[in-house]
């Protein structure tokens, strides 16, 4: 899979485009001030883009989408339970001293249906905590052996961190669930993309994150 990362101030957040090497069939996901920056690594890419994807709606994923949709004029997908967030990012934004312009309406709420671009598809799976309609976004070859999985997943889960739950709408066991419930079961192999900070597995989060080691101890107590 062709896959580019980008970040940039002021909260250097992760935006992601990812490739089919065959027709050349690409998904932008969390498009946020590093917009141009992912437009222009598709366009090095040569790849026509097919969906514009968001793990949710927090300010920094999404403060690019007009602008990835201005040039490509392709649906915006969104959990429907992150709509009221994204309804009020002019807003989110105001809180941190900047200004935006509301963005595009959301073309389609993610369903049971999988997204494909290419030879690839997209399994979206519901991951709340950090924000009510938290997705993680699980992106494989068709006919991919389970566990081989990219993991698009937002601030559900960080390198070593987990999201934070003291916004609008977060909560911690919620939170946890997701990571343990939904995330673990995906492989140990599976690689996570976070929406901040470097890559790193299911597996290595699973039995090194402190915070997930922690929950853990509770529960068996």
């Amino acid at each position: 899979m062709i896959l580019e990362t980008r970040a940039a101030p002021p909260f250097f957040k992760n935006g992601y485009v990812a490739g089919c090497e065959r027709s050349r069939e690409a998904v932008v996901i969390d498009p946020g001030d590093e917009a141009a920056e992912l437009v222009a690594a598709v366009r090095a890419h040569g790849l026509r883009v097919r969906h514009i994807l968001l793990t949710h709606a927090h300010i920094d994923h999404i403060s690019g989408v007009g602008a990835a949709k201005d040039v490509f004029p392709v649906s915006v997908s969104l959990h429907r339970d992150d709509l009221p967030l994204y309804e009020r990012a002019v807003q989110q934004a105001q809180m941190f001293g900047l200004e935006i312009e509301p963005p595009p309406p959301v073309d389609v709420f993610y369903d049971a249906q999988p997204v494909r671009f290419g030879d690839y598809q997209v399994r979206v799976h519901h991951t709340p905590g950090h924000s009510p309609g938290g997705v993680c976004l699980e992106i494989r070859a068709r006919g991919q052996a389970a566990g081989d999985a990219h993991l698009f997943v937002g601030d559900t889960l960080f390198a070593g961190s987990i999201g934070r739950t003291d916004l609008p709408g977060g909560n911690y066991e919620v939170l946890m669930r997701s990571i343990t419930e939904v995330l673990f079961p995906l492989g140990d192999e599976a690689i996570v993309h976070a929406g901040h900070g470097p890559d790193s597995t299911i597996g290595r989060e699973r039995t090194a994150n402190p915070f997930v080691l922690e929950y853990l101890a509770t529960r068996r107590t």
